[in-house]
């Protein structure tokens, strides 16, 4: 579904090339929910604007939904799907005015328009929407309007940029269980970007993991735990000063690798946290050093990225 070799962007400002994007490699195959996953400023966004025709390569080629990107970039436009970050509905119009306009564009008549948008409507657990003004829906409720409009033409493959950003837990999860029922239901390939580690991690059949315009690592998620060994001990600390001196007692413990500070909290790796944390504690005690939090996780997708890269995915 998506066949991307070498994508590159790079952006001249005030006379200097910055890459934003450096060469990525992406397969997407028929049916997948891909995450794309990656902190604020790797190019994620930048790379979702390449694929989905509204920016052009630097370098590199690719095929999105069977056609070729530069040479083909209306077919390709006719065949995919694109939900943006900010939405597109106004708040004055109705859910019908919207999904009709948005299904006109694509050279749908109004009939068959308002049929596959009722359609979709009630797949989202929307129907009752149809003659709602967009303003007085919850923020839940826009989103999935967004998608019932970005499906309207019956694309092959539908982007999802950041879709539950704003969103609350509820919502959110809420919102997952539709997006599963986009490849479940209807045979809809997505792509989805997403900073948030247990969005990628629920929703992802496999990972693309970027930093700094470049693909990392990628895989399903259990494949990437894989890739950290042991525990990750988590130490909050009264008083930054004290971070320093914390991660050197960790650092000695047996398997430990090395810390990470973070202001005033330490992370790092041992291959067994159980065994380790008295130890620890011991030892901190020992030093005078006062801990007011500590926590002992099992890997998580933050893990996978602080490995790769040396810095968590939150920063």
């Amino acid at each position: 579904m998506i066949a991307a070799v070498g994508l590159a962007r790079t952006y001249k400002t005030r006379g200097k090339a910055i890459e934003a994007v450096r060469g990525v490699d992406i397969t997407v195959n028929a049916g997948e929910i891909v995450g794309f996953l990656g902190p604020n400023g790797a190019g994620k966004t930048t790379t979702l604007k390449m694929l989905t025709t509204l920016l052009r390569p630097t370098d590199g080629s690719a095929t999105v939904a069977g056609y070729d990107l530069r040479r083909d970039p209306q077919n390709v436009r006719r065949n995919i799907g694109y939900v943006g970050q900010a939405g597109s509905t106004l708040g004055l119009a109705k859910a019908s005015e919207e999904i009709v306009s948005h299904a006109r564009l694509y050279g749908i008549d109004a009939a068959t328009a308002e049929k596959r948008g009722k359609q979709l409507l009630a797949a989202l657990d929307l129907a009752d929407v149809w003659e709602r003004k967009c303003g007085s829906l919850s923020g839940g409720q826009r989103r999935r309007l967004d998608i019932a409009m970005g499906l309207i033409h019956e694309p092959k493959l539908v982007f999802l940029d950041e879709p539950s950003t704003g969103l609350d837990p509820q919502s959110r999860a809420n919102l997952w269980t539709h997006i599963r029922k986009l490849r479940d239901e209807m045979g809809t390939t997505v792509f989805i970007t997403t900073h948030y580690m247990d969005e990628a991690d629920s929703l992802s059949d496999r990972l693309l993991v970027i930093d700094k315009g470049e693909i990392v690592a990628q895989g399903t998620p259990a494949e990437l735990k894989k890739k950290v060994r042991g525990d990750t001990i988590s130490l909050t600390l009264r008083e930054d000063e004290h971070a320093a001196e914390a991660a050197g007692v960790a650092g000695l413990l047996a398997g430990a690798d090395t810390p990470v500070i973070e202001g005033h909290v330490v992370r790092f790796h041992v291959p067994d946290g159980a065994s380790a944390l008295p130890v620890l504690l011991t030892e901190l005690s020992r030093a005078g050093i006062e801990a007011i939090g500590v926590e002992v996780n099992r890997p998580t997708l933050d893990d996978v990225f602080l490995t790769l890269t040396g810095r968590s995915l939150r920063d």
